[in-house]
């Protein structure tokens, strides 16, 4: 069976900076002609298997957003392939278009219309027909909590009830493949859990789902396979599980010092069940292990033994933030 979503070798170049919404992975290059060249993508390869909800993974700027352009043609790349099941996006636009609902970042909804009318209009974009129309528009404002607001302009809408809005309006045509570009953002807790209930059940029916996301409880929670994103290139993947038991040590002790120390770094490498120690800003290190609290003691009498001051401490279990910390040396929510 086809691959519901494939690339191979993608790359994005803008020689100016990217539209908003679309991140860029690095600070701009240079070329001979000295026009900036912002590399976007720099040779994604994913493949996505049917009925599977993939998590894309990465801080603003990562490429994500960029991936999800191209895969729903709205961005052109500078080379390589993708395809939606065995369409070619850029070879087949039309035929893609039709496998595909989108959501994008920002709310892109039409002001002047009601959220039925949205509904209605987008199902007939793609041929349905009247009754089928008005039957799947009744369906989903009531799935989303909608109904009592179905025929007010969506102008005076909340920001998450247009976002259930848009959602609602990519699910229409009910797409083999649906795209949601950081789903989740701003929306309360509420609402959040009730997006994450109505993505699984869509999952159910058999539809593939790529999410782009920095939150890493979203990812934990919804995701079935994951790719981690960085600098216009995929860093890491496999399932959350696998990730998370990458991760050398799996604790993670982040310290910070009065003073960088060399001779205390090394010292700290020594320490049982420590597998790796690196130095970070801000006077700081961070500390791989196989054990969390523990250390601290030792950790402590280290320090003093050198005369260095010890001014803050912070340990994490095994997480996809850590992963991404472990390959980065920042944050997924930078």
């Amino acid at each position: 069976m086809d691959a519901a979503i494939r690339t191979r070798n993608l790359r994005k170049i803008y020689h100016s900076p990217p539209p908003a919404g679309v991140g860029r992975s690095d600070s701009p290059k240079r070329n001979k002609d000295s026009k900036p060249q912002i590399a976007a993508l720099d040779g994604i390869d994913l493949e996505v298997a049917p009925g599977q909800i993939f998590g894309l993974l990465g801080p603003n700027g990562a490429g994500k957003s960029t991936t999800v352009g191209v895969l729903t043609t709205r961005v052109r790349p500078t080379s390589g392939t993708a395809w939606i099941g065995g369409y070619d996006v850029w070879r087949d636009q039309t035929a893609a278009k039709r496998q595909i609902g989108v959501v994008a970042q920002r709310p892109n909804l039409d002001f002047s219309l009601t959220a039925r009318e949205i509904l209605l209009f987008h199902g007939a974009y793609f041929g349905l027909s009247a009754r089928e129309r008005r039957e799947r528009a009744h369906a989903l404002l009531d799935r989303f909590k909608l109904t009592d607001r179905a025929d007010q302009l969506v102008r005076g809408f909340s920001g998450g009830m247009m976002q259930r809005v848009s959602i609602a309006r990519a699910m229409m045509h009910d797409p083999q493949v649906l795209f949601l570009d950081e789903p989740s953002a701003g929306l309360d807790p509420q609402t959040r859990l009730l997006l994450w209930e109505i993505i699984r059940e869509y999952n159910q029916k058999g539809r593939t789902i790529l999410l782009t996301t920095h939150n890493m409880e979203e990812a934990d929670a919804l995701c079935q396979q994951l790719a981690i994103i960085d600098h216009g290139r995929i860093i890491a993947g496999g399932t959350p599980s696998d990730l998370k038991a990458s991760i050398p040590g799996g604790f993670l002790l982040r310290l910070r010092f009065g003073r960088h120390s060399a001779p205390l770094l090394e010292r700290l490498a020594t320490l049982a069940s420590v597998t790796e120690v690196r130095p970070s800003e801000a006077n700081g290190a961070d500390l791989y292990a196989g054990r969390g609290g523990s250390l601290i003691p030792e950790i402590v009498n280290l320090a003093a033994a050198l005369g260095v001051e010890l001014s803050d401490v912070h340990i994490s279990e095994p997480s996809l933030e850590n992963l991404f910390l472990h390959h980065t040396g920042r944050s997924l929510r930078e």
